[in-house]
């Protein structure tokens, strides 16, 4: 992850955070990703990490959140479009979980990375 943008309520924010390295993996049927500290120690607070099944139409990519570090998300479904420029994937959508009270529209932009 290079950048992560959200809008709550006619407000805008960067919620990157460079002490974090983030990844994304997708493949022919799910995605993955990981987020951990860079530095520090190795407590589950400064991990996570989640995935599942996704479909893509066009330029709509619908994440089916199966695994998540957070149970409360899991089982939620968050729809984007992406779009590639060069090496990088620009995802856009709502991130919408009702018995936690989040909706928001994030975001993210993700760089390949081949080796």
């Amino acid at each position: 992850m290079v950048s992560a943008t959200t809008t709550e309520k006619d407000s805008s924010f960067s919620t990157f955070d460079p002490t974090h390295k983030m990844i994304k993996i997708i493949n022919a049927t799910h995605f993955s990703f990981l987020n951990h500290a860079i530095n520090g120690d190795s407590s589950a607070t400064r991990f996570s990490g989640g995935g599942g099944k996704y479909t893509l139409a066009d330029s709509v990519y619908t994440e089916n959140l199966e695994y998540f570090t957070d149970k409360a998300w899991e089982n939620n479904k968050f729809p984007f479009v992406v779009k590639i420029v060069g090496d990088t994937l620009v995802q856009k959508g709502v991130e919408k979980v009702e018995k936690l009270g989040i909706d928001r529209i994030i975001i993210e932009k993700y760089k390949r990375v081949t080796d």
